[in-house]
């Protein structure tokens, strides 16, 4: 199994989960991208939030190389919608990653998408190819990457939201 199926069934799985919630409950998505002076019909963030999800879907079982690229990408635009939103200074509650949850924008997510884009690009260039043939190519190895892949992306969702809440407490003496 290629080392980087992991980290790439990751990147794809979170994408997944990402796109879900948004399709679910558009409303936070909306609210961030109106309060930026961008489109942000609750109809385009579906159909935004189908497409991650459909891409991330589409790396778990075809992993095309262009796929990859893809994923790459949006993580890119997801650092960039966050870097946007850090330096508007508008008052953001959430910046939408996860539908209704309450995600305020923090660097924190800009050095995240930015290493999940590295990781999907790596996918890309190593070709990788489908997590889930190299899952079913080795289906005991493939069992505990699969449920490494699922615990990173519950980590990675508390460092989207429940990390940067923390920071953001003041501290107590």
């Amino acid at each position: 199994m290629p080392t980087l199926t992991g980290p790439a069934l990751t990147a794809a799985l979170l994408l997944v989960f990402a796109g879900a919630t948004k399709a679910v409950d558009p409303a936070m998505t909306a609210g961030a991208l109106r309060a930026l002076g961008l489109p942000s019909s609750k109809i385009l963030v579906r159909l935004g939030a189908a497409a991650e999800l459909l891409l991330g879907l589409l790396a778990v079982i075809a992993g095309w190389v262009a796929v990859w690229w893809l994923v790459a990408a949006s993580y890119l635009a997801f650092a960039a919608f966050v870097v946007a939103a850090l330096r508007a200074g508008t008052m953001l509650g959430s910046c939408g990653c996860f539908g209704r949850e309450d995600t305020p924008p923090h660097p924190l997510h800009v050095v995240i998408d930015v290493a999940l884009a590295a990781t999907a690009a790596a996918a890309a260039v190593r070709d990788v190819g489908a997590p889930l043939d190299a899952i079913a190519d080795a289906p005991g190895e493939g069992l505990l990457v699969g449920g490494l892949s699922v615990l990173a992306v519950v980590v990675l969702y508390a460092a989207f939201v429940d990390l940067p809440r923390a920071l953001r407490q003041p501290r107590r003496s």
